[in-house]
């Protein structure tokens, strides 16, 4: 995305059009008190795409004390920290998954989105979490869930070597992580768009037999969310 950042822009405003995953995301954050009035961390945050989310109050929701977002890739860290240049509870910070500058026990809620945690190798980054969410704080990561769905096809077709859905359940639930399957869809404004984004995500020629295979501007994406309590 750091090389696309204005196709990824894309992808984002067409990833979850019915809110299934953000409602799934609220319930699991309810169950440890929620962000609301509480210290958030998105890790992995790009540029900033929800960022004002989490920061701002919403119809049902107050927004959280503070949001920090954690990035590694500098072009990403300077567009967002000028989306939320206007809201003084957000702090945009250069950093990785395995190193988080941040002091320990210093977050309640965190939120990653495609970003680092993919199941086997990322342990130390669940170390990291372990240093730095607060005791009753809940960390809520999400994924592609290649077991299913029409993404799901193209993701197994597309990247073959990455580990089995059946390695990545046994990654997360050793280590005492709970699965919510959710299926939130994609849905693009145009053709034209749907095919800028899969190109992004996977070779071209991986690309070329997604789109030559299908139709239309929407698609059904299965993804899990894995969350646990500290």
């Amino acid at each position: 995305m750091w090389r696309h950042p204005a196709t990824y822009e894309v992808e984002n405003r067409a990833v979850d059009p019915h809110g299934r995953l953000w409602a799934a995301l609220e319930q699991v954050a309810e169950s440890a008190g929620g962000w609301a009035g509480r210290d958030l961390l998105d890790l992995g945050c790009g540029s900033g795409f929800h960022l004002p989310r989490f920061a701002t109050a919403s119809e049902t929701h107050a927004g959280a004390r503070t949001v920090t977002g954690v990035e590694p890739h500098p072009d990403l860290v300077a567009l967002a920290r000028r989306r939320t240049r206007r809201l003084s509870n957000v702090t945009v910070r250069q950093g990785v998954a395995q190193a988080l500058p941040l002091p320990p026990a210093s977050v309640d809620v965190v939120h990653a989105r495609w970003a680092y945690f993919f199941g086997p190798g990322c342990e130390p980054g669940l170390a990291e979490l372990d240093r730095v969410v607060r005791r009753g704080g809940v960390a809520m990561v999400i994924d592609n869930d290649k077991s299913r769905s029409t993404f799901g096809a193209w993701f197994r077709q597309g990247y073959p070597w990455l580990p089995s859905a059946d390695e990545i359940e046994r990654f997360w639930s050793r280590r005492g992580w709970t699965r919510v399957p959710v299926d939130m869809g994609w849905s693009f404004e145009s053709r034209a768009d749907l095919e800028a984004v899969v190109r992004i995500e996977f070779d071209p020629a991986s690309a070329d037999r997604i789109l030559a295979h299908h139709e239309g501007t929407e698609v059904d994406y299965a993804v899990n969310l894995w969350w646990k309590r500290f």
